[in-house]
Order: C-alpha cells, then structure tokens, then sequence
C-alpha cells in the first residue's frame, strides 16, 4: 500500500454544466472524445499533477459516473478524490466543491472540466505561483484583431497589447478565496470566473503563462479540435483510389511564412523562446506545413488548404504537430502508409543543428514513427530568407498503399 502525504493544495474540477452549446444531449462533461470522456481527459491531468485533494462537482444525478471517472483516473491517488453535487449556477458550483475541501488545504485551484487537454505542468505552475495574499490565473495574449462594435457597426478598435484570454485552473490562497465567495453570497452578485470574485473582494490576481492546450471545449468545432490533439478524429471523407502499382508515390511539399506573427516561433514541431514569430493561420511552422503538403500530394489527396486552411476554422493557432498526426489519419484512411520523410528549410535563424535531433523525434513521433530528416541552410543573404523576412521549407515525402513491400524496400 502506497502512504500518500495529505496534500496542503487542492483542485475543484467544475464538471456541472449542461453543454447546451455543445449540442451533445448530455452534460458536457460526460461527452466523449474518444472512448473516453471530457471529464476522464481532464482528470487524467490533473492526477499526473504534483498530489492534490480532488474534488469533482458533478451535475445532479451524475454523481456516480462521476466518482468511477475519478476512481479510473486516480489509480493509487484516488482517496485523494471526492464528488460532490453542483448547483444550479457555475459559483454555487464552485461554493459546494470549497464546502468538501480537508483542513490541511492552503492553497485551492478551480478549474473547468470543458479544459480537458491542459497539461499537469500547467497546473503545478499555478500551485508554484499563489502566495498568502495573491491568486493567479494562467493566460494566453490574445492574437486576434479586436473591434468594438454596435450592432454590425464597427465603432472603434480595441488595443489587444491589454488584453489576456483567461484559463483555468485559476488558484488562489483558501482563506482569502472563502472569505471572497462569503461576500459574493451576502451581495447576491454573480461572476464569470473565479478570479472576478476574488478580485472584488479587493484581492490581487497576477497571471502566469497558459497553454495553448487548454483550450475550452465549448462549441463541436471545439470537440473536434481536442480529437485531432489526441488523435482520434473520425477518417476524412476525401479518399482516394489505391494505385494497382507496387511502387511506392513521392510527393514534393513547400511553405513559405513571413515572420510579424504574434507569440514566439515555432518550427520543425518545437517552440523557440526568444525568436521572432511566423505569421499564418495556424502557428506557422513552415517544417511540418512542407511535410503535410508532399504527403498529401504523393497520395493524391489535395493539399494543406483544402483539409487544414482557413474554411476550417478548427485549425487556427493548431500546431504543427497536430497537422501531422491527422495528416497520418487522412493517409490511413484512404489505405496509404507513410515511408520517409526528408525536409530542409531556408532561413537565418534560428540556430538549428542544437535542436535537430529532438526536432526529428518531435515530426516522427506525430507521423506515427515513420523516420523525418531535417536541414538548414541559409541563402547567402540572398531573397527574403537572406533579408531575414521569414522561412521557407522543402520537402519530400514517400508513401506506399497498405500491404505492399515496406516504402522505400524492392523484392530481391
């Protein structure tokens, strides 16, 4: 038997709401993503996190399928976990999970379920970042360009340099939290987060870095988004017949992105604190959009912007891995295995070779293991790349139909 300390943190996992926008005719938390539900995703998070008391608010009724999600994905930490039942409001919620909390508990998170994907790091990095007088919300900048509108005029633009998007979990210390939602039941007031309450009480909120995973799953666009992340989308409905041939197909893929993006670079699978980033639909990482488009094309099934570009809007800020892996899935589909993969990508920076290995490791793991090369080179200061405007990438890629003689192999 496994003796786990009483933990001085604890995390109340909102899973009450109905999902109305979601249109699934169920509660949103108990909506599959895959043969698991949103609810299982995200308690799977939080139980990798450093040990905390868990505490699930379940809507009424659901209280069982709750606490067996819980049981499931706490294995030795379960005890650390208990259900309890919602109320008809998100606060009145988050009051009932704060009525079951133990009383080593200092420090509470409150974090939506709908957050499914958001990575145990993120979690032990707002545990990290509360103190005795302070809460703490993880955010992201916000990338889009914002008006502020009457009706469908638009009447002025809004600075985005001031502006964060908010995620969960959001911690705060437990005492001042109490005393917070006491004052919000005695002026009947109603907030849309937690970090709101706390703040008009008179409290201080700072904000830590999110993570672009932790995405809430509000709308189907949103459920469809979370699949691709973990790999389980439904197969695409564009197919292509197999070739009677046994020889394997090459496709040839380019991309080309300007650096002005906002946030920091990505490319080759990796983020590159401190460089410039690409501008583009998604998070322009010029490597792995390269690879995407010679798959495709050595199956004959299209191109990036037919399954990845703008009409889907799913895909806007996806990174590159998550392109990669459901280009795999499209592959499958239509009866096409992935052979190699070679890549090269012409630029000043950044400094590559450093990263290369983990890079290839990165492209592979998201193509299901099929062997990625990749190379840098710059252009002697020639062209837009020489003028340091942004990257462009090559690639070829080798694919076969299912059951021939392993891609890139002849029969001796």
């Amino acid at each position: 038997m496994t003796l786990i300390p009483v933990p001085s943190a604890a995390i109340i996992v909102v899973a009450a709401g109905s999902g109305t926008r979601l249109g699934a005719g169920a509660p949103k938390a108990f909506v599959g993503i895959d043969e698991r539900s949103i609810l299982a995703h995200a308690l799977e998070g939080v139980f990798a996190a450093d040990p905390l008391q868990v505490i699930v608010v379940a809507p009424v009724g659901r209280e069982g399928e709750a606490e067996a999600e819980l049981r499931a994905a706490g294995g030795d930490r379960a005890d650390l976990g208990v259900v309890v039942t919602g109320g008809e409001t998100r606060q009145s919620s988050v009051a009932a999970g704060l009525a079951a909390l133990w009383g080593d508990v200092r420090t509470v998170l409150v974090h939506d379920a709908a957050r499914a994907l958001t990575p145990s790091s993120l979690i032990d990095a707002v545990v990290a970042a509360v103190d005795e007088r302070t809460g703490v919300i993880p955010a992201l900048p916000v990338v889009d360009t914002l008006k502020k509108v009457d009706d469908d005029l638009v009447v002025a633009a809004v600075d985005r340099a001031v502006l964060a998007a908010a995620q969960t979990p959001q911690g705060f210390p437990r005492a001042a939290l109490e005393a917070s939602y006491a004052a919000a039941l005695a002026s009947g007031a109603e907030y849309t987060d937690d970090a709101a309450l706390f703040a008009a009480a008179g409290h201080g909120v700072r904000r830590i870095p999110g993570s672009e995973r932790a995405f809430k799953i509000t709308t189907g666009a949103d459920l469809e988004r979370a699949r691709h992340l973990i790999g389980s989308a439904p197969a695409a409905p564009h197919t292509a017949p197999r070739p009677a041939a046994v020889l394997p197909r090459v496709g040839v893929g380019t991309d080309v992105h300007a650096f002005g993006g906002d946030g920091v670079l990505w490319l080759a699978g990796l983020e590159w604190p401190g460089e410039p980033a690409l501008s583009g639909h998604s998070d322009g990482d010029v490597v792995a959009h390269a690879i995407v488009d010679a798959l495709l094309a050595a199956a004959g099934l299209g191109d990036i912007g037919e399954h990845f570009g703008t009409s889907h809007p799913e895909y806007a800020g996806a990174h590159g891995a998550v392109f990669l892996s459901r280009t795999r899935e499209i592959l499958a589909a239509a009866g096409y295995a992935i052979g190699n993969v070679s890549v090269q990508f012409q630029g000043n920076r950044p400094r590559f070779s450093p990263r290369r290995a983990e890079a290839e490791g990165v492209l592979s793991a998201a193509l299901g293991g099929a062997p990625v090369s990749v190379s840098a080179t710059t252009t002697d200061g020639l062209g837009f790349s020489g003028r340091a405007e942004g990257i462009a990438a090559t690639a070829v890629a080798l694919v076969a139909a299912i059951g021939q003689e392993r891609p890139g192999t002849l029969e001796r």
